[in-house]
């Protein structure tokens, strides 16, 4: 896999393979470079729209079947309308000469959410808070017959503990920062939470609206069963306190488990957290770029809380 790029060309080769009959009329790519994934749209001769997925490294390939196994579990969750999206439909595949196999599906209508757009009320926000309550109430089962990963609260947050540790070790994060943390992290209490089924790397690629609801949630790749924190973090950080408000109240309306009182603690450290776990891809992977952008972001953030220059 080392150094495997895919361009748009080959992947519309792989999609012909993959579905039979498909007459490529044209074609474009739509993957970061250094992603997981090379990604492209293929577009047929009736003007149909197909993304072809082919993973870069043998771990994305081992990510992308636990992705099928449980998009094929999800399909009778959509279809009996206890998702209220859609999801990623695989049709074909096509075997890579070097392990593993690319994956097409036909595209899915939306564009990605900004939350800091999302206006709160009974529209859009209501919507994206039920949409990922229909998400969390989903039987656990679905993750561990699908291969992947599944966590217990005590679990998880020794996982985050685990992190935090590695992170501290480079040197590189505020110690007012690490104070900070490291209590919530030893508070108990905060981490008494029923683990659920969760999307795991929800974003503006991965979360899809149409008009005022939430039309599909695609790439699944880091779904687990783990804490519903998780996936309320990026979007209750990033949008208005006021759609927040919304959000949170459909979210909560919508969950027979209603007795995780700090369910919105966790969804801001987690974003917190987020920037130590970016520190710590770039030292394991030797990305300097990477890494003084995550001190740069530290250094703000415990600006931003202390009122004042940090210190390392």
């Amino acid at each position: 896999y080392r150094g495997l790029v895919r361009s748009p060309l080959t992947l519309a080769a792989l999609s012909t393979v993959a579905v039979d009959g498909l007459d490529v009329h044209d074609v474009w790519g739509t993957s970061s470079p250094g992603g997981a994934f090379d990604e492209a749209v293929v577009i047929d001769a009736q003007r149909a729209r197909w993304v072809v997925r082919s993973p870069t490294s043998a771990s994305a390939g081992a990510s992308l079947e636990g992705e099928i196994a449980l998009l094929a579990s999800f399909a009778p969750h959509v279809e009996a309308g206890r998702l209220p999206f859609d999801v990623p439909r695989p049709v074909g595949f096509s075997p890579l000469p070097e392990g593993g196999r690319a994956v097409v599906y036909p595209e899915l209508n939306g564009r990605g959410l900004d939350p800091a757009l999302v206006r709160p009320g009974p529209g859009l926000a209501a919507n994206i808070g039920r949409a990922l309550a229909a998400l969390h109430e989903l039987p656990t089962e679905l993750i561990e017959h699908a291969g992947l990963a599944s966590y217990t609260a005590t679990e998880y947050r020794d996982r985050h503990l685990a992190e935090l540790d590695e992170a501290a070790k480079t040197g590189r994060i505020p110690s007012s920062l690490l104070r900070r943390w490291e209590a919530a992290l030893e508070d108990v209490a905060m981490w008494r939470f029923h683990p659920t089924i969760v999307h795991g790397d929800l974003s503006t690629e991965s979360l899809l609206v149409a008009g005022a609801q939430v039309s599909a949630i695609l790439n699944w790749g880091q779904a687990r069963v783990a804490d519903p924190a998780d996936d309320l973090s990026w979007l209750l950080v990033s949008a208005t306190p006021q759609a927040s408000e919304s959000i949170l109240e459909s979210y909560q309306m919508h969950r027979t488990e209603l007795s995780d009182q700090h369910l919105v603690a966790r969804a801001e450290l987690i974003s917190e957290l987020a920037l130590a776990r970016w520190l710590l891809h770039g030292v394991r992977n030797g990305l300097e770029d990477v890494v003084a952008d995550a001190v740069e972001m530290l250094l703000d953030l415990d600006e931003s809380l202390n009122g004042e220059p940090a210190s390392e």
